[in-house]
């Protein structure tokens, strides 16, 4: 699906770090050596593979940054499903140049695309029912907002962005505060009106404490499917049911067949295979 574009400034500062990296302190020795400065090009970027696409923006941006007055024809959204040998883009500029952000480029397709396509997965498994696929934190460090963008491109829904999104009690958390109860009664004691408060309980008893307390959300943490039906069963339409734990998609279908309103799922960031885009010469 077509998804929202970054802040600039977070794109412009990823990639130049990327290059940064990438190129040290004296460029790219082998374009240097090989290509003549006044050498043009043109490149297709190429989808080796069936997928969904996510990523364009720091492509592009990869190969502006080497080239202000590159051309860029891009011929797909972020969001797309495509097939293998499609054309996401064209690009004609300085071979130097090109060469140089070939590598920046296809990290971040590769990448974000490899999730868009993986949470793709876990959003068809469970079409037909009312659950939602959710990312967690389980993110790059340094790479979150690129990886959950891919997320939404597949289909996922948000989950909090950072710490500082929403109240979200784990289970240290519990532990801490001597129980479920107090600890959401604390949080909510806390916070504001505009602030919702989640927790994480582990056991099926645990959830009318946490209702009772002032939850809104409850996270049921590795709950067997027969817990789940009785979670849904006790609570559905109280708060926002959200399962977590051994999902795969071997199992994300009979978990959303419970009932339960979300399915975080970390796999979809710390576990999706790359995505196979290549750079070929027109």
């Amino acid at each position: 699906m077509p998804v929202s574009p970054l802040p600039r400034f977070i794109v412009t500062d990823a990639v130049t770090r990327a290059f940064a990296e990438d190129q040290g302190g004296r460029g790219d020795v082998t374009s240097l050596a090989c290509i003549p400065e006044i050498q043009e090009a043109k490149f297709y970027f190429v989808a080796r593979e069936a997928g969904v696409i996510c990523g364009l923006q720091p492509a592009v941006e990869a190969i502006w940054q080497m080239d202000p007055d590159a051309l860029v024809n891009v011929q797909v959204r972020d969001g797309d499903s495509v097939k293998a040998g499609e054309v996401l883009a064209a690009v004609n500029g300085q071979a130097r140049a090109l060469l140089s952000a070939e590598r920046i480029a296809l990290n971040f397709l590769g990448r974000m695309s490899g999730i868009a396509t993986f949470t793709r997965r876990y959003v068809d498994a469970i079409s037909g029912t009312k659950a939602r696929i959710a990312h967690t934190r389980k993110t790059t460090p340094g790479f979150r907002a690129f990886e959950l963008q891919a997320v939404q491109a597949g289909g996922g829904a948000l989950h909090r962005y950072g710490l500082d999104d929403a109240i979200l009690i784990k289970d240290n958390h519990v532990a801490v505060c001597g129980g479920v109860a107090e600890a959401v009664k604390a949080a909510r004691d806390h916070a504001g009106h505009m602030t919702r408060v989640a927790v994480e309980i582990d056991r099926l008893d645990q959830l009318d404490a946490a209702i009772g307390a002032g939850a809104e959300s409850v996270l049921l943490d590795n709950f067997s499917l027969a817990d789940l039906r009785a979670a849904v069963a006790a609570a559905s339409g109280k708060v926002t049911l959200e399962a977590s734990g051994g999902v795969n998609l071997d199992t994300v279908h009979d978990i959303a067949q419970t009932g339960v309103d979300v399915i975080s799922v970390g796999a979809l960031t710390h576990s999706a295979p790359n995505f196979d885009i290549g750079l070929d010469e027109a």
